[in-house]
């Protein structure tokens, strides 16, 4: 009986501190603000710092934030997206081992591709007609990479 209460005691102390770490982590990294769609919760890693300036002075500022693009817009898909990204950036930013600057996934280049359809596709449905479903399409950023944020060309 002795030894099953050193070993609760030790399994306590273990959860206790796991649970203390996780929760020091999740403030210290503004954790919380992952949930909103503030576009300042995308500035908290110094890499967005360039992408959210230029996005404050861009055309889509007064019209979308960065959620508006960068996820999708239905219940479920955007909460894996954001699940998927929060875990992928987590762990870059955790092991330093992120693209510098930071470059879009190909999963998330087509849910921007078809964030932008969803806006625009009626003026352009011509042009690009095919652009989500074509392994070999022109994505709208193609031309116009600095619309959002970013670059100006």
């Amino acid at each position: 009986m002795r030894r099953l209460g050193k070993l609760t005691l030790i399994l306590a102390i273990l959860t206790g501190a796991a649970a203390g770490i996780g929760a020091f982590t999740f403030r210290y990294g503004e954790g919380l603000s992952y949930f909103s769609t503030d576009p300042r919760a995308c500035k908290n890693c110094h890499v967005m710092n360039d992408q959210y300036a230029s996005w404050t002075h861009g055309p889509h500022h007064a019209v979308a934030r960065c959620v508006d693009c960068h996820l999708p817009h239905e219940f479920i898909p955007k909460y894996l997206a954001k699940a998927d990204n929060g875990y992928r950036h987590s762990k870059g930013f955790t092991f330093m081992d992120f693209h510098d600057p930071i470059m879009i996934t190909p999963r998330n280049s087509r849910i921007l591709q078809d964030n932008c359809l969803r806006c625009h596709g009626d003026f352009v449905h011509d042009i690009v007609r095919g652009s989500t479903t074509h392994e070999e399409a022109v994505s709208c950023v193609h031309c116009h990479r600095g619309v959002g944020h970013g670059v100006r060309f």
